[in-house]
């Protein structure tokens, strides 16, 4: 009866990995990252991946969004098999569709609020008008119209992350990748986060893909995939996850 609950088998994933496996190299020592691993992810959804550290979820993230490339299997991204693109292809893909949410904010020192969220629009060929609207649009959606011509000095973590998060919506990403963006603040601003992820979701009908450890994420996400030593132990879903009403402060 409820689509969420059972999405169409028939419809195309965003993102979907078939018997992937990633190890990495070091000298002799050779470590198993990802193994024969297979998942779907579906659209409009914020699915989350938890699991201890080192158990292979960021690794899986990377290559989900084609940061990394895999040993063996295949990843399909909105239809597109990653393997077959060039860098230059793989590139283009990453700007017009993924936005990234990174634990460590990964804002420029000397720049302000609005110009962090204003500059990927720069090298999306819009106009400057049209960058400047979205990017002013961004930040009002998550509560920092009043701090955009602040520098990340004079920001707190939770806004720091909030200014990542509206430089990832300005561009209107299909698929949105988050890696562990809370790791770094305290429980009210972590579940702010996670509640405007969520809302993105469902306001813009973007995938959003979240990795982390944090347990508190867990009730929040539309559906929650537990990884251990490179594979997936556990899916279920959430038939009505949490969302905070008052997501953001004034």
């Amino acid at each position: 009866m409820q689509a969420a609950a059972s999405p169409a088998t028939s419809s195309i994933p965003a993102l979907q990995a078939d018997a992937v496996s990633k190890a990495f190299v070091s000298g002799h020592l050779r470590t198993q990252v990802l193994d024969n691993l297979s998942l779907r992810i579906e659209a409009s959804e914020l699915t989350l991946i938890s699991g201890p550290s080192g158990c292979g979820k960021s690794t899986l993230l990377a290559i989900l969004s084609g940061l990394q490339k895999v040993d063996s299997g295949r990843v399909r991204a909105l239809g597109s098999e990653l393997g077959q693109l060039d860098m230059r292809a793989l590139e283009r893909f990453r700007l017009e569709h993924t936005g990234f949410v990174f634990q460590g904010f990964n804002l420029f020192p000397a720049l302000s609020a609005f110009e962090q969220v204003e500059l990927p629009l720069n090298h999306m060929g819009l106009s400057r008008d049209d960058a400047r609207e979205r990017a002013r649009r961004s930040l009002d959606e998550v509560g920092l119209s009043p701090r955009m011509k602040l520098r990340p000095s004079e920001l707190s973590g939770g806004e720091k992350q909030r200014v990542a998060i509206a430089r990832a919506l300005a561009k209107e990403p299909e698929l949105l990748f988050a890696d562990e963006p809370t790791s770094a603040l305290d429980a009210a601003n972590g579940q702010m986060i996670i509640d405007i992820l969520h809302r993105i979701a469902r306001t813009h009908g973007t995938t959003v893909l979240c990795v982390s450890h944090d347990p508190r994420l867990v009730v929040h996400a539309d559906r929650v995939l537990s990884m251990e030593d490179g594979r997936i132990l556990s899916d279920r879903r959430n038939q009505t996850p949490v969302i905070d009403s008052k997501v953001v402060p004034p």
